[in-house]
């Protein structure tokens, strides 16, 4: 019932925009790569169609064609937990009497079992956290009929019993809906068609790359605990959340990995958070090598940051298979390891004998980083010095990334002499916590609980168990880095 996604949501009079919800969803594509979807309104009836795989596998323009409508969002999924059928696929889609509306989540909620008893689920009836939401704000609808007044109100009525991430589009017959959690964990943004002046139509998405994609200007990111409802009326923004009671924390996460590279969060474009996170990483942790290297791609900014920090040369040493996905946020541990080989080739002439500064965003369950430094050694690379341009993933994350346990991360258990014996470096090092947050530029409201374990809201924890390398593979353990 866990998911974190990208979700997009257009209105512009006038026009048919399924085939710019396409292009919005496709821009997203690296946020959920399970399962897409979309759905349309003409202003009297909303159409959905979802179903597993990439957005163009899922969409055609015969599809796209018989999508009529100027208001619409859609929905890139991937899942942190359960299965990966067509049931789980988003948007989510309810009907209230003659009211009617679809949701598209991106989130994790953290209240689940309270939310179930509130609905009325069934026991051993699989719903999704997003189905819980829906199934809510529907009965927001029903319990209140004389004083609710649309989806809107039902939001109001909802969204306070609701805890965890959760960044919203939703629709109805006439107008769409961005919502965005108390603590904004997870990000959202609106973009504007038109002038400032003359606007003609509004747009949401997850991230701003969406937004250039369909030739919308990027005005603002969503705050935590807002609604902004976007109609015949234009554009107006409430709170369903006082003030006082929200607290800004975007998933530092979204900077190291997530995001794309050309988003703007916080006022500061990824891009270059990830080249002064290299560059911090290099001073922190500086090595005598032949050549910096990034692994493709969010490892690249931070490899190019490091090379011009420490005066070693830059060079490319893999190929990225750019039809591949992304290994991490792929659900199935088996699929995460054979993607590696199927993701990435070494350029074995580049670095044969050479001593190797290999720059990585992030080592979690440590698998691929293994298989990739293995890669390298076997390709001919004489050392390889891994340097992370985050601090040690210690903690699982409630929110909507793919760790739901400290047994599946292995800096949670094993010290960094350990995993560079594990991994088969000859040296590691990770970005300190205060680095990362001087890279990024902006001194606070970022949750950063993976890292610190200073987690914003109450969680369950489950005690940590033993990661350890398979019985039949030895560890050596490897001298530490002096001052690591």
């Amino acid at each position: 019932m866990k998911e974190a996604c990208g979700v997009f949501g257009i209105y512009l009079p006038g026009a048919d925009v399924s085939h710019l919800t396409f292009d919005g969803i496709f821009a997203l594509q690296h946020r959920g790569q399970e399962s897409a979807g979309m759905a349309v309104s003409d202003g009297v009836s909303i159409t959905v169609v979802k179903d597993t795989g990439l957005v163009a596998s899922v969409f055609d323009d015969r599809t796209l064609y018989g999508l009529n409508g100027s208001l619409s969002i859609g929905h890139t999924r991937y899942s942190t937990a359960g299965s990966q059928d067509w049931s789980s696929a988003q948007p989510v889609y309810r009907t209230v009497g003659s009211q009617s509306f679809a949701l598209a989540h991106n989130g994790n909620l953290t209240n689940t079992d309270q939310l179930a008893e509130r609905v009325g689920a069934l026991p051993g009836i699989g719903l999704t956290d997003s189905d819980m939401m829906a199934e809510l704000i529907a009965q927001s609808f029903l319990a209140n009929a004389e004083v609710v007044d649309g989806l809107h109100d039902a939001l109001h009525k909802a969204l306070p019993l609701i805890e965890g991430a959760f960044s919203l589009t939703l629709l109805d017959q006439d107008r769409i809906y961005g919502v965005r959690d108390p603590h904004g964990f997870r990000p959202l943004c609106l973009g504007r068609f038109g002038s400032e002046e003359e606007p003609t139509g509004w747009a949401l998405a997850s991230e701003s790359p969406a937004l250039d994609v369909v030739g919308a200007t990027f005005v603002r990111e969503v705050d935590p605990g807002e609604i902004v409802t976007i109609g015949p009326e234009g554009v107006s923004s409430d709170r369903y959340a006082p003030a006082g009671e929200t607290d800004a924390h975007l998933c530092i996460f979204e900077f190291v990995y997530f995001a794309r590279p050309d988003s703007l969060l916080r006022g500061k474009e990824v891009h270059g958070a990830r080249r002064r996170m290299g560059q911090l990483l290099a001073q922190q942790a500086p090595v005598e090598a032949d050549m910096v290297m990034g692994v493709p791609d969010s490892g690249v900014p931070a490899a190019e940051g490091y090379a011009l920090a420490s005066g070693i040369p830059y060079g490319q040493g893999l190929v990225k298979n750019r039809y591949m996905g992304r290994t991490f946020i792929n659900p199935e541990q088996g699929a995460r390891e054979k993607g590696v080989k199927r993701k990435l080739n070494p350029l074995r002439e580049n670095i044969k004998g050479k001593r190797l500064v290999v720059v990585d965003d992030s080592v979690v369950r440590g698998t691929t980083t293994r298989a990739l430094v293995k890669m390298l050694k076997e390709a001919g690379a004489a050392e390889v010095h891994l340097r992370i341009s985050s601090p040690p993933f210690k903690w699982p994350c409630f929110y909507g990334i793919d760790t739901p346990t400290r047994a599946e991360l292995l800096a949670a258990t094993h010290s960094i002499e350990e995993i560079t014996a594990y991994i088969g470096a000859d040296t590691m090092a990770y970005l300190s916590l205060e680095h990362l947050v001087e890279a990024i530029g902006v001194e606070k409201g970022f949750c950063d609980a993976c890292l610190s374990g200073n987690y914003p809201t109450p969680v369950a924890i489950s005690p940590a168990k033993d990661v350890t390398p398979p019985a039949n593979e030895p560890v050596e353990l490897q001298p530490a880095l002096p001052g690591v």
